[in-house]
């Protein structure tokens, strides 16, 4: 019988490259790096840091750090190095040379990490188009120097022909993708005016990746999300409808995490999915309090939703994970000085009423009050009423229901043509 860590394939041996700049940033950086190398089932084995001005063009870092990085991989006996930044074809192909071991960059190695965890097709298809988009203009570092020179000065020849090749493969299928992912937005409008047709409130939920999204949306629901401590543990969306005892519902959809420098790749492929932050009417901002370098964290999901274009939408600061801080003070002092923020620990239920009484008064935010006489042939607009906001006064009258009630924008619309003065 085999021992049971010899069964499977043993994890590749990773040694780390730290290029930050700021020293402010170190215990987040390396955190954050090992973090997402054990999400890719890598084992670290070393690592090193160099600061520089500017990078090289051929290496990115220097040639001395380049000898002495070689040193450490033979001894450590690294699969891979890791280095935490993008990096160009050229470099990673220079220093694959030079290294003698396999190279991946930052954005390399999230790209693997949402490989691993896409189930559904939605997240396939974007997953792999993230990829090729970030391949294609590196194709090139993918041919021996050999087959360069065969090709001459300009590549002709047989590199130049399996080059061009591949890359009309590549642009053919990131063709095909993107509108297979067109067809994935038209659904997702589909199921966007399907909500509309029941208009409650959409609350998104999101923030920095592990910040517990997943453990707050199977809190609230019975959605039974995967909700792992590792970076990304979930990526396809889900919506669920919260019925509150007082009778207001509204919809919540959890969403991918978002990450210091998200490669502009994934941005892009997951364009479809993270719409559904821009069509929100609120947004519950998950934030991890327990780790010490949460406010860079906040700063790098505010970047995101900015970039987004979502910025505009009302927005709740969430201070998740209250129940690991030492010192319970912390907490309320931070809502106290945060304006529009509650504290919670999402794993345990504390501070879950505070949270969902803060959903309630931002959504009633968007509910102007309503005097409409409505006929009794439309008594279903009544009994809407309540489900979609609070009716305050309903009186029977020889021409319909006199009623006088809070409503979210889309009954106000419905009730235009009853209003009364």
């Amino acid at each position: 019988m085999p021992k049971p860590d010899e069964r499977g394939p043993k994890p590749e041996k990773l040694f780390l490259v730290y290029v930050n700049q700021d020293s402010g940033e170190d215990e987040t950086v390396e955190q954050e790096l090992e973090g997402l190398c054990e999400a890719a089932g890598g084992q670290v084995v070393g690592s090193v840091r160099q600061r520089l001005p500017k990078p090289y063009r051929s290496t990115y870092i220097g040639p001395g750090k380049v000898e002495e990085i070689k040193a450490y991989v033979a001894d450590t006996g690294a699969d891979v190095v890791v280095v935490d930044t993008e990096l160009s074809g050229t470099q990673i192909k220079n220093l694959e040379e030079a290294w003698e071991a396999r190279v991946v960059d930052r954005t390399q190695l999230i790209l693997d990490i949402f490989a691993r965890r896409a189930q559904t097709r939605e997240g396939q298809l974007q997953v792999e188009l993230a990829q090729l988009s970030y391949m294609l203009p590196r194709l090139m570092s993918v041919y021996t120097k050999f087959e360069r020179q065969r090709g001459g000065i300009g590549m002709r020849g047989p590199g130049e022909t399996q080059l061009e090749s591949d890359r009309r493969r590549v642009n053919k299928r990131i063709s095909k993708l993107k509108e297979d992912i067109e067809d994935v937005k038209r659904h997702r409008v589909l199921q966007r005016e399907s909500r509309a047709r029941h208009p409650y409130p959409v609350v998104a939920i999101v923030g920095y990746t592990s910040a517990g999204k997943s453990t707050l949306m199977n809190r609230l629901t019975d959605a039974n999300v995967l909700a792992d401590a590792m970076p990304f543990a979930t990526l396809d969306p889900t919506t669920r409808r919260i019925d509150m005892p007082d009778g207001f519902s509204f919809f919540l959809v959890d969403t991918v995490g978002f990450i210091r420098n998200l490669p502009t790749e994934l941005v892009a492929a997951f364009r479809a999915t993270l719409e559904e932050v821009l069509h929100a009417d609120l947004l519950l901002h998950i934030v991890d309090v327990a780790n010490p370098s949460w406010e860079l964290q906040v700063d790098a999901v505010m970047e995101t939703i900015a970039d987004l274009g979502a910025e505009g939408v009302p927005l709740v600061t969430v201070f998740n994970k209250i129940d690991a801080l030492d010192d319970p003070t912390i907490a309320r002092e931070l809502v106290s000085s945060w304006p529009g923020s509650v504290a919670i620990s999402a794993k345990d239920g504390t501070g879950i009423p505070d949270l969902l009484d803060a959903v309630v008064k931002a959504s009633h935010g968007g509910m102007s009050l309503v005097k409409a006489l409505v006929p009794y042939d439309q008594n279903a607009l009544v009994e809407a009423c309540y489900k979609f906001g609070r009716v305050i006064k309903k009186d029977y009258r020889d021409e319909g229901v006199y009623l006088e009630a809070e409503l979210v924008p889309e009954m106000q619309a419905k009730l235009a043509r009853y209003a009364v003065s």
